[in-house]
């Protein structure tokens, strides 16, 4: 069921961007809420995961996923915030799909190996995720369907539906012990 979950929100997310991708209000109110909504899920639940895990070097690695967020982010130059500012086709036809999707595949696919053992299908990381994959998927919409539909927007948008859920089927031979290590990142 969460794999479902999952999948639906990057599929409600495309759609949602590729009807009213065009309206920058909705898109910002979109990006505000999600960012809203999962710095509250990490400061309320998922740090206290973290830290409960009594490791003292757990900050390590809580510093290395924000060096893991600047490198995608450096890939991807903003994209899943709605940042396209390339100033001419041919730099705006390389980012998609190589930088972009090994960003957003990566930064999806990690978020979905702590979901390995959740049960809950209210846990308040998973809506976390759920809210998170809205506007990056809304964007993404907005981007690849502004013109038409074509194979290769379709093959995009199914491989970052289903890099979380390829997470959580990974996160599966993962020792439970290291949830903390990787909730971190």
């Amino acid at each position: 069921m969460i794999i479902l979950f999952l999948i639906l929100s990057v599929v409600i997310g495309v759609v949602l961007g590729s009807y009213f991708g065009k309206n920058q209000k909705f898109a910002k109110k979109l990006l505000i809420l999600s960012a809203g909504f999962l710095i509250t899920i990490c400061l309320n639940e998922v740090f206290p995961q973290v830290y409960t895990s009594h490791d003292h070097n757990i900050g390590l690695f809580v510093i290395g996923g924000v060096i893991l967020q600047m490198f995608l982010e450096n890939l991807t130059k903003g994209f899943e915030h709605g940042h396209i500012h390339h100033h001419d086709e041919e730099e705006k036809e390389s980012i998609l799909p190589y930088a972009l999707m090994i960003g957003l595949f990566i930064h999806a696919f990690i978020e979905g190996i702590p979901l390995a053992n959740e049960t809950n299908i209210f846990s308040p990381y998973l809506m976390g995720i759920l809210v998170h994959n809205l506007p990056i998927s809304f964007v993404l919409g907005a981007y690849l369907f502004r013109n038409k539909v074509t194979v290769s927007s379709i093959v995009i948008i199914s491989l970052f539906a289903l890099s979380s859920p390829l997470g959580v089927i990974l996160g599966q031979y993962f020792n439970p012990e290291y949830q903390p290590y990787i909730l971190a990142l």
